[in-house]
């Protein structure tokens, strides 16, 4: 006869896990409710590498058609924003005459001779207006290889993936969470930034079009709502892409090593 055991069988599970196994349902609200606190989507039982780490292996982080594009716009940008500022100047106001909106602070106020390039509203217009196709060229360039090479699924903000994460980063900035969520090129806030950036970039040159040809181009500039609404888009992009802009220069004096990976493109992965 076989001997019974001298003790109690060994529990090999606390009573924790004892319940969540009881109550399936349960354990997984509680996986879900913790999950969802910590700005974070509940972690996969695989470890091996994401899709857009896989579709990148072998690439450089940043390849040499975005290289050269990102250092292009710089001189384009500074060459827009100036003559821009002043042709701005030669109306230093929002809205039509007589009737200008009452919101904006800086009626009639030309913007500091510092920010302006052209010198005067002519020279400022031939800049402007030579310039533009340069940047229009640079950014169609750069599109087309975005997406003929795939590097958009690495850049791009995706809302199914990179939601939970760009508020996970957000926390994170703002210290409600102590540790940086996992990310894999980029974190979901810096692609958030990045397809902002590409968006301006696409309303700025619409709404140009709209104030440079509003007979011409008259259905653009209907979608905009008229001549004056379009010129207050127009600056609008301008500023947010200044706050982009200045909001870039200040991550990237904090992380000093990209500055140097947009030059050399960085090491394969």
């Amino acid at each position: 006869m076989e001997k019974a055991p001298a003790g109690p069988l060994p529990r090999s599970r606390d009573s924790k896990s004892f319940t969540a196994d009881r109550d399936p349902a349960r354990g997984g609200k509680l996986a879900r409710a913790i999950a969802l606190l910590r700005f974070s989507p509940p972690r996969s039982e695989s470890t091996g590498p994401s899709a857009a780490e896989t579709r990148a292996k072998g690439r450089l982080p940043q390849p040499a058609a975005i290289r050269l594009a990102h250092w292009i716009n710089i001189p384009l940008l500074v060459i827009m924003a100036g003559s821009g500022l002043q042709i701005l100047a030669a109306y230093p106001a929002l809205g039509p005459r007589g009737g200008q909106y009452g919101w904006y602070p800086f009626q009639n106020q030309a913007p500091p001779s510092w920010l302006r390039f052209g010198g005067w509203l002519a020279g400022a217009r031939h800049w402007h207006f030579a310039i533009a196709w340069f940047l229009i060229l640079n950014g169609a360039i750069y599109l087309i290889y975005m997406v003929a090479s795939g590097e958009w699924r690495r850049r791009i903000f995706i809302p199914t993936r990179d939601t939970s994460n760009a508020l996970a980063m957000f926390a994170y900035y703002l210290r409600i969470r102590r540790t940086p969520p996992s990310q894999d090129f980029y974190n979901g806030l810096q692609r958030l930034a990045y397809s902002s950036a590409i968006l301006f970039g696409v309303v700025v040159v619409l709404s140009g079009l709209a104030i440079y040809k509003p007979v011409q181009l008259y259905w653009i500039t209907a979608a905009f709502g008229g001549y004056d609404v379009a010129r207050v888009v127009h600056l609008s992009c301008l500023v947010l892409l200044a706050s982009f802009t200045a909001m870039h220069l200040v991550l990237v004096a904090l992380h000093p090593r990209t500055l140097v990976t947009m030059v050399t493109g960085g090491q394969r992965g």
